[in-house]
């Protein structure tokens, strides 16, 4: 039975009506899906940081334990909305193959050591173009997760993950929240060569401006990880019953905040926190529902722009909550800073090695990067933006643990035996 909320400008892949996608008994967005899952991208996530540092405890969440608790929740919102919300039925609704693609790709730009290695390699691409985890997602996804080319997205799932769509030279000083300025034609595809830009202005507005797959996949992250990162860091000892009472007495907290911190301390102390927070997720699958969006430059070309995600305002406030708690608690802490001050150090030096090595105009560079990305090196000869830029990929790939052993191969002089090659 056909879903007749997507057509064909929706599914269109980004070589074309004519691309090369497989005809088989899946839909296009089922063969999104697929793809992402198959990739190393993918599968480099289960050891990138999502709150704590690969390695330094074993029950936190890495950035694929994230992903795929954000995929379940994106799942379970459509399935929700099918059943519950009356525009919707057998033939017609938000297909969950599609949220769940988006879910699993939204990270897999982020470079190692979360968000402190995005901040140190946006500040040392600031003059070749910048870095922004977002935009690395669409990088990978158009251009590079499958080394010297993308995965052929479709139009939809391109515009699920596009949270950011202002461009870098729009907002020269952003730190963050913009793709880059290479990236245009990708924007372009993604809202049919219409002129989007001069529609919406730079910054908040244009980045608001989101399909209701792209609204239902950032409600899903910020479900997954205001809750869960109060769990883990309850479990890790970073949140414990005399500072939440603390920070609440000097934050003034009153009235429904009040009561969810007393219901967080009564759960830590009756060892329960993991299932009531479990039932916060219900919860907050349950708050999000759909209403119709006003009349926009793209809602006559796709249903994906005919409604907007409504969250219940007392659910988007609880999750603010936690998300201030896990700011000023966890990542606040001298412990993380400690462990951001030393991402700023390994990637730093790491980006500095190598791009002295191969930009720096040595006659023979030595040999510190695989065959293929030397090849890319040599092809971009001359072109110091793009031969920076493909030492970030190189970099921004990397897991937490193969950039500190990578930053110990080449700096630490008792390490570097054959066995610590293995």
């Amino acid at each position: 039975m056909a879903n007749t909320f997507y057509n064909d400008f929706d599914t269109e892949p980004l070589s074309g009506p004519n691309g090369e996608r497989p005809i088989d008994y899946r839909t296009p967005f089922q063969i999104d899906r697929d793809r992402i899952l198959y990739t190393s991208a993918f599968r480099r996530l289960q050891s990138k940081t999502q709150v704590f540092l690969s390695g330094e405890y074993d029950f936190y969440r890495t950035r694929l334990t994230h992903s795929l608790e954000v995929a379940q929740i994106g799942r379970s919102i459509c399935a929700r909305l099918k059943v519950m919300n009356d525009a919707f039925g057998d033939e017609y609704y938000i297909d969950p193959d599609l949220v769940e693609a988006a879910c699993l790709s939204h990270d897999i730009g982020h470079p190692p050591f979360g968000h402190a290695g995005e901040r140190v390699l946006h500040e040392l691409m600031r003059d070749h173009g910048g870095f922004e985890g977002n935009a690395q997602t669409l990088r990978l996804l158009t251009q590079t997760i499958y080394g010297d080319r993308g995965m052929d997205p479709s139009r939809a799932l391109l515009d699920a993950t596009l949270k950011y769509k202002t461009l870098l030279s729009e907002t020269p000083d952003a730190s963050n929240h913009f793709v880059y300025n290479t990236q245009r034609r990708f924007l372009d595809f993604t809202f049919g060569s219409d002129a989007f830009l001069s529609e919406l202005r730079p910054g908040d507005e244009r980045n608001g401006f989101k399909s209701v797959e792209c609204q239902i996949m950032d409600w899903a992250d910020d479900t997954a990880y205001s809750v869960n990162d109060i769990v883990d860091g309850v479990n890790a000892g970073f949140i414990n019953l005399e500072q939440l009472e603390n920070w609440a007495e000097a934050n003034d907290i009153r009235g429904d905040e009040a009561e969810h911190i007393e219901n967080l301390c009564s759960a830590i102390r009756r060892r329960r926190l993991e299932p009531m927070m479990g039932r916060k997720v219900g919860n907050f699958i349950a708050a999000a529902d759909i209403v119709e969006a006003s009349d926009n430059f793209m809602s006559n070309r796709s249903a994906r722009y005919c409604y907007n995600v409504n969250v219940a305002p007392e659910a988007a406030a609880e999750s603010n909550l936690y998300k201030r708690i896990s700011l000023d608690l966890v990542f606040r802490s001298p412990q993380l800073q400690q462990l951001d001050h030393k991402a700023g150090r390994v990637l730093g030096e790491l980006f500095r090695i190598l791009a002295d090595n191969y930009l720096g105009g040595r006659k023979r560079p030595l040999r510190l990067l695989t065959a293929d990305t030397e090849a890319a090196l040599k092809e971009a000869t001359g072109d110091e933006h793009t031969s920076a830029r493909i030492i970030c990929d190189t970099i921004a790939q990397m897991t937490d643990r193969f950039a500190v052993r990578t930053y110990r191969r080449l700096l630490d002089p008792e390490f570097g035996s054959i066995v610590d090659l293995i």
